[in-house]
């Protein structure tokens, strides 16, 4: 495979209808938000997703989820043990990696792990762990929309016995909370760097495999947060330089998409609420990509 040699920029505009993109741990699991009430997704979550995707299209995983895994594996440790032996040094390990996981040669991986044997402390100097960073060429923005968004939240019950009652009546029911945006138009940069794709060997054909991701990236995602069609690729624009670092910044790049609510629309609900700018900069142009 030829590994990439001009530098890319994209940006990813999805719609968010009644759904939980992304919610906050720290915060009731309420969708995430900035203090000017911008909806936000992490990179890390789309990087999930993006993962998830990858996987679906038959790609080697390294940092699978727990639902997904198809090997057998119960941690990464496990994962990178039974696949990398024989390296005779760091560098050694980190190419044998990048050939191995599509993930790792695209965002980049730490490899921080002790051996089961040094876990059971009879280690040998053989056998004292790995401690490996590889940085890698995707690089990915958290996602913020356009404008500020309106979260609602309705109360859910559960009104069936989760464990059988002492005296065999019915337990009282258990309250919950569901959060929502109820419409969020949110776009999501990206670029991919030519100099560390020369390092992890990654290739013209992996960035096509993340443009394909990226296009159907909520494709067999949905969950009760994320019910299916309430999440929605609208567009995705992709810019392929001239040549290694770019014609132009990144910044420069995704600064050429305005977007702007339409005159007269108070709260946008759909995406036809808003006026979609494109302004090509001199000898570059985007490829313009419908999602699915």
């Amino acid at each position: 495979m030829a590994i990439l040699t001009n530098k890319i920029d994209f940006i990813m505009l999805c719609t968010v209808s009644n759904a939980n993109p992304n919610g906050d741990p720290l915060n009731g699991n309420v969708p995430r938000t900035t203090y000017s009430g911008h909806g936000e997704i992490s990179d890390v979550c789309i990087k999930r997703k993006i993962r998830n995707r990858l996987q679906d299209m038959g790609e080697n995983i390294f940092v699978q989820s727990a639902e997904r895994s198809i090997d057998g594996m119960t941690s990464l440790s496990e994962r990178a043990s039974a696949n990398i032996t024989g390296y005779q040094n760091k560098d050694d390990y980190a190419k044998m990696a990048c050939e191995k996981w599509i993930d790792v040669r695209s965002f980049g991986q730490v490899f921080a792990f002790k051996s089961l044997k040094e876990k059971n402390n009879k280690k040998t100097d053989k056998e004292k762990g790995v401690s490996v960073g590889v940085r890698g060429p995707v690089t990915l923005h958290q996602a913020l929309s356009v404008s500020p968004v309106d979260i609602s939240s309705i109360q859910i019950t559960k009104s069936v016995n989760s464990e059988p009652a002492a005296d065999g009546k019915k337990t009282s029911d258990t309250m919950g909370t569901k959060h929502m945006v109820s419409f969020g138009l949110y776009v999501v940069k990206g670029s991919i760097n030519v100099q560390l794709a020369e390092k992890t060997g990654f290739s013209d054909e992996d960035a096509e495999k993340i443009k394909e991701a990226l296009r159907t990236l909520f494709v067999n995602d949905a969950s009760a947060a994320r019910p299916d069609g309430s999440m929605e690729v609208v567009r995705l624009y992709w810019w392929r330089h001239n040549n290694k670092t770019g014609q132009y910044s990144s910044a420069k790049v995704h600064n050429t998409i305005k977007i702007t609510i339409k005159p007269g629309v108070g709260i946008p609900a759909s995406i036809d609420d808003y006026i979609i700018k494109e302004n090509n900069l001199a000898g570059l142009v985007p490829e313009i990509i419908e999602g699915i």
